[in-house]
């Protein structure tokens, strides 16, 4: 009959549907109707602090509409002109905090932990070699012209001890000063030259108690150690100061590890430290860091950093490749809960605090050193508080759903 009847009775429809959804939401948010505003009883109601219901209830304080973490002694509105919602007396003392039912606890699988005090690590993994102790290695010279008579079987690589003959040699300026320190035996100056001339004591002591010159001196080890190198050659003439053996004691060692820039403020010295080698990678080297080197690479972007280990089997050798792991953070226990917690919104922190009975409250927090499955807390948590660590989410989505409504109710009420 009429070509667009059908379409209008659709709309008719939906109209109706429209009008009484809108008015059940009204209804489930105490809204008053269009128009309600008119009367001058219902807005003086609406403005009233108290209701029939709650007319024997004090007001505590006033909160955010928006549900955010503000509240207010006295009636007061936010920046976009809206109330602040009364928390009256036996309410919760945050509109934030979320109830839930024992059944839906156990259906969601929410899981609390108590906060405690832990020392929180991390290790710092970097590339590092093995390098010699600078302050254990000697170099074997003469501080006057000498020949060399004799070598002893002593070659590169091998062990030495403190002590031990290396060579024995001739010198004319030490034959000179031994010949003056016997005619004047007891002469502190005489003696005083040949140590300046770096004879070795056990020779001062043999002249001074055999009383004869000795043509020829044994030239003995200084320390422990490994031969690194050895340039003396027998019937040689070696000027004062040339290099002839060079000797290093590798019973501790260092590893050098290249540190990013980045990352050199969590090292500290003195932390320990670990270190596994190619040749031994089942096996790790336990040391401590004992300095920043106070420069950093300009091509790579990292400093290096110098961790001291003790390497009584002489396993470590110099210019190994090392692998060094640096724990990082505080010896001192700190306020710190499971990784789990925490909520990173992108630009805070969040976790949620289990008050008991069903209650939960979101709570900002400031966190800072993580490791080992633990962050650190510094700012909204104390030790002995219990948080969420399963199911947190379930809660958070909820306590943003609640913060919306209850900022659609308060901008629907406001005039």
């Amino acid at each position: 009959m009429y070509p667009d009847a059908g379409k209008a009775g659709a709309l008719c429809l939906a109209a109706v549907l429209a009008a009484g959804a809108g008015g059940y939401w009204a209804g489930r948010h105490g809204v008053e109707r269009l128009g309600a505003s008119n009367s001058p009883d219902k807005a003086s109601r609406a403005d009233s602090p108290k209701t029939a219901g709650n007319s024997e209830r004090r007001i505590v304080f006033y909160r955010n509409p928006m549900g955010l973490p503000d509240t207010s002694p006295t009636p007061k509105q936010d920046s976009m002109g809206m109330d602040y919602i009364p928390v009256f007396d036996g309410e919760d003392d945050d509109g934030s905090v979320i109830k839930l039912s024992p059944g839906k606890l156990q259906r969601s699988g929410v899981r609390s932990e108590i906060i405690a005090k832990h020392v929180v690590s991390r290790p710092l993994r970097a590339p590092g070699s093995v390098q010699l102790d600078e302050r254990r290695v000697s170099l074997v010279s003469t501080r006057s012209d000498s020949f060399i008579e004799q070598i002893e079987n002593v070659t590169t690589g091998d062990r030495v001890r403190k002590g031990q003959a290396l060579m024995r040699l001739h010198s004319p300026e030490i034959l000179a000063a031994s010949t003056q320190f016997i005619a004047n035996i007891g002469s502190e100056s005489a003696r005083r030259r040949l140590e300046n001339l770096n004879v070795p004591a056990e020779a001062i002591a043999d002249m001074e108690r055999s009383h004869k010159l000795a043509y020829s001196l044994a030239w003995i080890a200084p320390r422990d150690g490994i031969v690194l190198e050895r340039n003396a050659v027998e019937g040689m003439k070696a000027a004062a100061g040339d290099a002839l053996f060079r000797i290093a004691d590798i019973s501790t060692i260092w590893v050098l590890a290249d540190v990013p820039e980045h990352e050199l403020n969590l090292v500290r010295i003195g932390a320990p430290a670990q270190i596994r080698v190619r040749s031994l990678p089942d096996r790790a080297f336990g040391g401590r860091v004992g300095l920043i080197y106070p420069q950093v690479n300009s091509a790579t972007r990292s400093a290096r950093v110098r961790v001291e280990i003790a390497n009584p089997d002489g396993l470590l050798l110099p210019d190994m490749y090392a692998e060094v792991e640096i724990a990082t953070g505080r010896p001192e226990p700190v306020v710190a809960a499971p990784d789990s917690a925490l909520i990173d919104t992108g630009l805070r922190q969040i976790v949620i605090v289990d008050k008991g009975d069903g209650r939960f409250e979101p709570r900002e927090v400031k966190v800072g050193l993580r490791g080992a499955g633990l962050t650190e807390i510094r700012e909204g948590l104390e030790s002995g508080d219990k948080v969420v660590v399963a199911a947190n989410f379930l809660i958070d989505a909820e306590s943003n759903l609640k913060a919306a409504l209850s900022g659609m109710a308060a901008a629907e009420a406001a005039p």
